[in-house]
């Protein structure tokens, strides 16, 4: 399950991913969401909140976030992943350099300062 998270800088798009994230969530939550920004200032800044209770993706959410990343590729400029789950910070850190824009990981307990580091 995907939410969007409120009060955050008018610069930045957040989600929180909790349980398993399917297609569904990517096409009912996320996707629109990054569309509405980048179709407003042309770029998107992204807080991704991967919490305690995020159990991954299904194979048709890991789809939809491969597909996300490769969209709109020079209007993406930073991605704060957020997470205490070393197997996602492992992950995210060797494939870095596939993603579009700056990407950083932040612990959870550093979120506010992924918040800033994004929105800057």
């Amino acid at each position: 399950m995907i939410r969007l998270l409120e009060g955050l800088p008018e610069n930045v798009v957040g989600v929180e991913a909790s349980g398993k994230v399917t297609d569904e969530d990517y096409e009912r939550v996320l996707i629109p969401a990054v569309r509405e920004r980048i179709g407003a200032t042309g770029k998107v800044r992204f807080l991704y909140v991967l919490g305690e209770d995020f159990d991954g993706w299904t194979l048709g959410g890991m789809w939809e976030d491969a597909k996300l990343g490769g969209s709109e590729v020079k209007s993406w400029e930073k991605v704060a992943i957020v997470t205490d789950k070393d197997w996602l910070r492992h992950m995210v850190k060797a494939f870095a350099w596939m993603l579009p824009g700056e990407v950083r990981v932040f612990e959870l307990s550093a979120r506010d300062d992924a918040t800033a580091w994004a929105a800057s």
